[in-house]
């Protein structure tokens, strides 16, 4: 059973997910809109990943016997100056993120919930990698100055990632 506090927190990530996710529905939209397929396919994958996390965290507080409290979700943006800015927010969400898990581990640090813990470290490894993932990607942008014949390459590169479901075990 989960601890009060820790079920608070646990909805509050379960609805931070699910914000994650329409924001990078929402850049997808935007980059279809600009012409550029392959950001929309990239960023239409990081919605895809952004759910499974939320149900992820969903099953899991059910597993544990608590009740999942879904909240209505702020509005998130929907215009960018250009792609710097959008792998710029990209990069600055998820470390928010990172932050949010770090504070959920702390939290079941604190209650000695061992369960809760290991299931988060799934996460903490996540977000290691999805911070690494749009830092690459930026990277790449800022040394193209994001424009040009390197934005054509980069749109088809784009284009080649698919959805796996990395949050059911293997």
């Amino acid at each position: 059973m989960l601890k009060e506090k820790m079920l608070n927190a646990l909805n509050e990530q379960i609805n931070a997910e699910q914000y994650s996710s329409l924001l990078y529905l929402s850049m997808s939209s935007w980059f279809q809109d600009k012409g550029l397929p392959g950001f929309a396919n990239w960023m239409y994958v990081q919605y895809q990943e952004e759910l499974t996390h939320a149900n992820k965290f969903f099953n899991y507080v059910n597993e544990r016997g608590g009740k999942v409290v879904l909240k209505g979700i702020e509005q998130m943006p929907t215009e960018w100056s250009g792609i710097i800015e959008v792998y710029e927010a990209t990069l600055q969400h998820e470390q928010h993120v990172t932050t949010l898990i770090d504070n959920l581990v702390d939290i079941a640090l604190e209650q000695k919930d061992h369960a809760t813990q290991s299931f988060l470290q799934w996460f903490v490894d996540e977000q290691v990698e999805e911070e690494a993932n749009v830092k690459e990607i930026l990277d790449t942008l800022k040394l193209i100055n994001g424009q040009g014949n390197g934005i054509f390459m980069l749109d088809r590169e784009m284009r080649s990632r698919k959805f796996v479901d990395t949050t059911v075990a293997k």
